[in-house]
């Protein structure tokens, strides 16, 4: 084994299960051995990091950008090594990544596909990017992924939720390590059922895009297992800021639970505007009315203030759960900004680390090399959990969480309380369930 990595052609599998580390070792050739686009010649390698630095996903943004350049100063052997510490693979040692140091670029997706995919673009063929990461969009993360397919580099996904990213739209150079709307609805679907009843109506409002439809059918196939009945799905435009008009019909619908399949922005506007309108203190077919709020974040319940109270939804990490690897993390990201981290930045500090030890571990930069390195990882000290990245579909699997607005927060950033962790085994699906059907992974491209 000590050979392997001397020559840093070796690729070692974590096939031995969870917290073995480096466990068995194949050895990586061909695609090693192989020309692949940007290969790092000189002292330094190029990542790049798309997000939104405008539009409604912003304030995601900013954060996930916080998260990375925390990453690449940990990769670099800077601060205090945050979750380097704790992740179960020992590869990486603060020495960069391949002994070159970690430099970044960074772009603007606007949270529109073709400004992300220009901005990526630009980042591949003028800076030299060797893998492409951000986003807080999933219509963002499809399209970007799409081009890295094309383009011979690796997309590690930042926060895209739709299950279309690794469904139909699943590609062989992009890895997703974020939850998707299929996991959101089976962990909340059992906290509905025992809160709220199996005999309810429900009204939905969804963005219209990738996201929002694979989110409201989600959740609408998950509730009405249950029992309830869906009265209306209305689809609102991602621009909306005003959301009054799409409000006020719920009052005559007979509906008695609002879900908002919405996110970022035009969530807090949302759920501002059904406050607003009084659909929290009604009362319909006997029954306390109710607002769902399937996606959230700490940066959307900040937005919205008191109006989250009582309400649930899912998210993928929270700074409050107590496991090492996730109190490394905000404690790092506490330390360098005065404030804890979101899941959007906790999710692409991972998806950084990752990479890297993925990069580490099979010797090479060259995207098959890593890509071989990610099918089948199996990893804890990242803050989820034991995790699987699936092969299959290059999806990853953890626990998921069960939040509800805090009635009596303590802060700003005190604002969900985890309700529930649910276990891992109760949101897994088959790669050929219904709802991430119609997609090839293909093979992956090198780029040259």
């Amino acid at each position: 084994m000590s050979e392997l990595k001397t020559s840093r052609r070796g690729l070692l599998k974590s096939g031995a299960g969870i917290g073995a580390g480096l466990a068995v070792p194949t050895i990586f050739t061909a695609s090693s051995a192989a020309a692949y686009v940007n290969e790092p010649t000189g002292s330094t390698v190029t990542l790049g990091f798309n997000v939104p630095q405008s539009g409604p996903y912003a304030d995601e943004g900013a954060d996930e950008l916080r998260a990375y350049e925390l990453a690449v100063e940990h990769l670099n052997g800077g601060g205090d090594g945050g979750m380097l510490n704790t992740f179960s693979s020992k590869a990486l040692s603060g020495n960069g990544i391949l002994g070159k140091q970690v430099t970044y670029v960074t772009g603007d997706t606007q949270t529109k596909s073709d400004a992300a995919r220009a901005s990526a673009k630009s980042m591949i063929e003028k800076d030299g990017a060797i893998m492409i990461t951000g986003g807080s969009s999933s219509g963002v993360a499809v399209a970007v992924q799409g081009l890295c397919q094309e383009a011979g580099v690796i997309f590690m996904a930042g926060l895209t939720h739709s299950n279309d990213t690794t469904g139909k739209d699943k590609k062989a150079n992009g890895f997703r390590h974020f939850f998707n709307a299929y996991m959101s609805a089976a962990a909340l679907a059992p906290v509905l059922s025992s809160n709220y009843g199996n005999d309810r109506k429900a009204y939905h409002l969804t963005a219209d895009y990738t996201w929002g439809w694979t989110q409201q059918e989600s959740i609408q196939n998950a509730t009405e297992a249950l029992g309830w009945e869906t009265v209306a799905n209305v689809l609102t435009p991602l621009a909306t800021t005003d959301f009054s008009s799409y409000i006020a019909p719920v009052l005559n619908s007979g509906a008695d639970v609002l879900v908002l399949n919405h996110y970022g922005g035009n969530m807090v506007n949302s759920l501002t505007a059904a406050v607003q309108f009084g659909l929290r203190a009604r009362q319909v077919n006997g029954k306390n009315f109710e607002i769902i709020v399937p996606l959230y974040s700490r940066l959307m319940a900040r937005g919205a203030g008191e109006n989250v109270k009582g309400i649930f939804g899912s998210t993928n990490w929270h700074w409050s759960l107590q496991d090492e690897g996730s109190q490394a993390f905000v404690r790092s990201f506490g330390e360098k900004y005065g404030f804890p981290p979101s899941q959007a930045a906790h999710t692409c500090y991972a998806q950084t680390l990752l990479y890297a030890d993925a990069a580490e571990r099979a010797g090479t930069f060259n995207p098959c090399g890593i890509a071989e390195a990610l099918e089948g990882f199996e990893f804890d000290g990242l803050g989820n959990g034991p995790t699987l990245y699936r092969a299959a579909d290059h999806q990853c699997f953890k626990d998921v969480l069960v939040v509800r607005g805090k009635e009596n927060p303590t802060s700003e950033f005190d604002l969900l309380e985890v309700v529930e962790i649910t276990p891992r085994s109760q949101v897994e699906y088959a790669p050929d369930h219904p709802m991430f059907a119609g997609g090839e992974l293909g093979q992956c491209n090198p780029g040259v």
